[in-house]
């Protein structure tokens, strides 16, 4: 039985797209070709943007309330299919099952914020501001808008996007990531089950040429796009230069500053989740750590000891600590870096690349990746891996410690581990990052939040979900009324300025 050939999301239809470009979807943990995945045809993204903008006077004109009920049955229908869309998750992505679950939680978190539409959408108004006259704000939706995400977290971001684009009024094409499209696919499902009329939520699949036509569009009015700084750099500037509005949340190269005085077990522990899970491919993974050098040695053994115990293994075993890579390619690109890192003259204390898994041959497996003694100039340390590799490198006081995290051109997370509370709060108001943690490995904001990257981690005025969602997917309208009196209404001359 050859692999399943996938469709697009069109006006809430599956369509059999007619390109003879094809994508292979894999199964990290077998190694199997389960699905191929279409390249989209020009006419066949048009079409969607064509679903999306029919479907936009009617979905901007139905109620606040009425979108969030549609909403509202959609956040229980994922809590209801949780578990199915978890499997879908890890099959195609390599994901532990207790990884997809978590990340699945993470995006009804951004449902149950956009369920809130009705209270976010409110304008601000006085009365009275001048003579006769009250003046009160509206927030409007913009019309199509457009998801492209990244194959590590193919549910949790689009779940970012989508619902508070919908929850305030616009309808949606996404483009899916190729190489993971299923479980966004399974959410489509859902969306149709809930009720959401036709062509308010569509989906592509495909590639570069995809894309560009997003990116290029007249009718698409806002640009949402995750994934690394180089491309993201270029969806920025032609989305922008098109007129339309972007965000690009984009790569990282996130550090921790650990001092003498942390609790020594609890933070190896903290780090070995933050470098490790989900096989260190998401854009808030912890894969640099500054130790001090009063403290270092203590810390890599403490490190090292944890990564050894975790179990590698096929993703949805639940016994399996750390799943596989999402492709052989890139399985290749990481098991690159570290024979560059070899290279470069850092010293590898931990190797995952002999890491095999019985039963499971052809599975993209790596195992934790240790190198120590990592200086600014190597490649391991400065540029996102993007897999399950931890660079340790030695600084000799607080004050270094900040310059080398500074000195990174991204700025998407930061942490500090420390019981000094004088430190702790240095760091938070020093650090040029946008998250910060303290004792917390991975700080990412929960979603009646913002996730705020800064520097080459994001191109954009406004960031994703939380408050920023909400202004992002809006335009502000600004009305100045003033009312005559009933024995005035047959004045025939009023002054330019009221």
């Amino acid at each position: 039985m050859g692999a399943e050939n996938l469709k697009l999301f069109i006006a809430n239809e599956w369509r059999i797209s007619k390109t003879s470009v094809w994508t292979p979807v894999y199964n990290p943990s077998t190694g199997e070709v389960q699905a191929e995945s279409p390249d989209a045809l020009p006419e066949e993204v048009n079409e969607a943007i064509a679903a999306a903008a029919n479907a936009f006077p009617s979905w901007a004109e139905t109620p606040p309330p009425a979108r969030a009920a549609i909403l509202f049955r959609f956040r229980e229908l994922l809590l209801k299919n949780k578990n199915a869309l978890a499997s879908i998750l890890s099959r195609e992505n390599g994901k532990t099952i207790a990884e997809a679950l978590g990340s699945i939680d993470r995006g009804v978190e951004i449902v149950e914020f956009a369920c809130g539409a009705p209270t976010h959408l409110l304008g601000d108004s006085i009365d009275n501001i001048a003579t006769e006259m009250d003046f009160f704000t509206l927030r409007q939706p913009l019309g199509v808008c457009a998801g492209i995400f990244p194959f590590n977290f193919p549910a949790m971001v689009p779940l970012w996007m989508f619902p508070v684009a919908i929850a305030c009024g616009n309808t949606v094409v996404l483009k899916a990531n190729e190489r993971c499209p299923l479980s966004c696919g399974y959410m489509m499902n859902l969306l149709v089950e809930a009720g959401l009329p036709a062509g308010v939520v569509n989906m592509v699949l495909g590639r570069k040429g995809v894309v560009d036509i997003l990116l290029r569009h007249p009718d698409i009015k806002a640009i949402s796009f995750v994934g690394s700084t180089q491309v993201g750099r270029i969806v920025y500037e032609t989305a922008a230069a098109h007129g339309k509005r972007v965000q690009t949340l984009c790569q990282a190269k996130n550090h921790a500053l650990v001092l003498p005085d942390c609790s020594l077990e609890r933070t190896a522990q903290a780090i070995v989740n933050a470098a490790f899970g989900c096989a260190g491919e998401r854009c808030m993974a912890l894969p640099a750590v500054g130790a001090h050098e009063k403290i270092a040695d203590c810390l890599v053994d403490e490190i090292i000891s944890r990564a050894r115990n975790l179990k590698i293994g096929p993703a949805e075993d639940s016994k399996t600590g750390m799943g596989p890579l999402v492709t052989p390619e890139h399985l290749a690109r990481v098991r690159g870096y570290i024979e560059k890192g070899v290279a470069e003259g850092a010293r590898l204390v931990l190797d995952g690349r002999s890491c095999k898994v019985e039963g499971y041959p052809n599975g993209f497996y790596l195992g934790p990746t240790i190198f120590d003694h990592v200086t600014k100039e190597m490649a391991v340390g400065k540029e996102e891996i993007f897999g399950p590799v931890l660079s340790i490198k030695r600084v000799g006081c607080f004050e270094d410690g900040v310059a080398l995290i500074n000195a990174s051109p991204y700025g998407n997370g930061a942490a500090i581990f420390t019981q000094s509370g004088y430190h702790a709060r240095e760091f938070v108001h020093r650090i040029q990052a946008g998250m910060v943690g303290v004792n917390v490995g991975i700080p990412v904001p929960l979603g009646y939040y913002t996730f705020t990257g800064w520097k080459e981690s994001f191109f954009g005025d406004l960031h994703s979900h939380g408050k920023d969602g909400i202004i992002f997917y809006t335009k502000k309208k600004s009305i100045s009324a003033r009312w005559f009196k009933p024995e005035e209404g047959g004045a025939d001359k009023i002054g330019t300025w009221g």
